[in-house]
């Protein structure tokens, strides 16, 4: 991407006849929730909608909108602390937020991040639990690598990339 600072973004995919379309949202959809959530519902297409939140060089967030039906996905349980869509997301997923000495020992193990939802939230379109438990456990990897990784994977890697091309020019 660029040596620059990691910025947020929010992009909505799509399917739109026989391919899949990508489209940047408002940025200020990187710590409003039900924003995000509103947004994807606006987006028409057969098979509902998908949201990835990347913010800075912390987490992600991927969501999955089917009509009233929502699944949320979090990367990181800890940043429920500092970051409003990650409070916002554990709140919708009725996980509590982790206290001071939860956040310790969270914090304690540097080499994994804990996520929170709905794993499964892409098994049925080739990306298994595992193999997303895996990718965002990575602490190597900025939050936009692996969504990128996450498009790659499921198929829409270059609407994906011209979207985040627009971001970072």
């Amino acid at each position: 991407m660029s040596d620059e600072d990691p910025l947020d973004f929010a992009i909505v995919v799509y399917r739109e006849d026989d391919g899949w379309e990508a489209e940047l949202l408002p940025v200020a959809l990187t710590s409003d929730l039900q924003g995000l959530v509103h947004a994807l519902r606006q987006q028409p297409s057969i098979n509902g909608t998908i949201g990835l939140v990347a913010v800075g060089d912390e987490f992600f967030v991927a969501l999955r909108v089917f009509g009233e039906h929502v699944e949320v996905f979090l990367s990181d349980i800890a940043a429920s602390w500092d970051f409003p869509l990650a409070r916002q997301a554990l709140e919708y997923l009725d996980v509590p937020v982790p206290d001071e000495d939860e956040l310790d020992a969270i914090l304690q193990d540097e080499e994994t991040a804990l996520p929170a939802g709905d794993l499964s939230i892409f098994a049925d379109l080739g990306l298994d639990e595992m193999e997303l438990g895996i990718l965002s456990g990575d602490i190597d990897l900025l939050p936009e690598d692996v969504l990128s990784s996450i498009a790659a994977r499921l198929g829409f890697s270059e609407p994906f990339e011209r979207a985040i091309d627009s971001v970072f020019g």
